[in-house]
């Protein structure tokens, strides 16, 4: 079977599972219908494999991946050759794309700006959705900005492109109805919200130190600020200058052992937890692995405090400090609050940063202050 006859089948299979799935309204099928995502993929692509991006080599396998529900990674290394191999850059899961331009509620007539613009393929969605016109789209990086272009005008769209950070201002760009973020921020910065109007709406994927990744549907209020809740789990590439820089030192000679407290550790795996502790606990950084009998955590803090703990084995601890004291007591009030999941939580942006809170905006979850520890 040839490669064209292979997409004719497949991309419409993809289309039509995202939307018995409820990932795509009327509007948004038919555009999604209209825009083959293959038309937008390098040849030289990668797998997304849990330790290492393995390459697709052959045209049955490209198609397989391409045509599938998974992220598409098409570079590493932020393109530099005899890196170590690291994803810089994909195009995304599909059923997030739909996620995400769901949560958009763009309408005839909006302008949206997105930052990330990656293969094109986003911004070629929301062209066909609303008009080449109404699309901006920024990318950081000159090879994929330039590809991105190509790619676009091969297809017949035109949006306004730009090569450069999407943090500063779009001069001359004015304010948009929507914005949407397809690399992840650890933060929200106050000048994406600035450039949307009140009453827009800003969709991004957030990844903090505590937790892998959350998205995040803010309104634009009158006074500037942005206020919305979470919806649901996001894993993307994060922004350049928004990434983890380097690990934190620990002191393996200062490791002392404890029994095991209140948490097991593989109940501290949700995202409605990881929420609450990133607020109480910044600058902690948590990462796990799935073990035979639960889960195993690390937690570390740039003073060099750590501590290591699986399901049904002692908890160890190193340097200053009791880290592992400081997560059981925010498990603890994490339990006492009901355990709540991540919809009851949400943020709000402003000219001094954001806070994450419970339930209600005025309902704010303030860090830990560890001299009262």
């Amino acid at each position: 079977m040839s490669t064209t006859r292979q997409q004719a089948l497949t991309y419409p299979r993809l289309v039509r599972e995202l939307a018995d799935r409820g990932l795509l309204a009327a509007h948004w099928r038919r555009v999604w219908d209209a825009v083959p995502r293959s038309r937008f993929i390098p040849r030289r692509i990668w797998r997304q494999l849990p330790d290492r991006c393995a390459p697709v080599a052959g045209a049955d396998d490209w198609l397989a991946l391409v045509n599938s529900d998974e992220p598409v990674v098409i570079q590493l290394d932020d393109g530099a050759e005899g890196g170590p191999g690291i994803a810089t850059s994909s195009n995304s899961q599909p059923s997030m794309v739909a996620r995400m331009l769901g949560l958009l509620h763009v309408e005839d007539g909006h302008r949206v700006l997105e930052i990330g613009t990656a293969s094109g393929y986003v911004a070629a969605l929301l062209c066909e959705r609303l008009g080449d016109e109404q699309v901006y789209s920024i990318e950081i990086d000159p090879v994929l900005g330039e590809q991105a272009a190509a790619a676009l005008k091969d297809a017949g769209y035109r949006p306004h492109l730009r090569v450069g950070d999407g943090e500063q201002p779009w001069p001359g760009m004015g304010l948009v109805d929507r914005l949407i973020s397809t690399c992840a921020l650890r933060y929200v910065p106050h000048s994406l919200v600035r450039q949307v109007r009140p009453g827009g709406i800003v969709v991004a994927p957030l990844d903090r130190d505590f937790w892998s990744g959350a998205l995040v549907q803010l309104y634009v209020q009158d006074d500037g600020t942005a206020v919305g809740q979470y919806c649901g789990g996001a894993s993307y590439m994060p922004m350049r200058s928004h990434r983890t820089i380097g690990s934190h030192q620990v002191d393996a000679n200062t490791g002392r052992a404890r029994s095991a407290g209140l948490a097991d550790p593989a109940q501290m795996l949700t995202l409605g937890f990881a929420l609450y502790a990133g607020a109480r606990l910044p600058g902690v950084r948590l990462t796990h692995e799935d073990t035979r009998d639960g889960a195993r955590v690390w937690a570390s803090r740039e003073d060099g405090s750590a501590a290591t703990a699986a399901t049904d084995e002692d908890v160890w601890q190193y340097g200053p400090g009791l880290l592992w004291e400081e997560i059981e007591q925010v498990w603890t009030e994490y339990a006492a609050l009901g355990q709540p999941e991540l919809g009851e939580f949400g943020l709000t942006v402003g000219t001094r940063g954001q806070q994450t809170w419970l339930r209600d905006p005025h309902r704010v979850i303030e860090p830990i202050r560890r001299a009262h520890l």
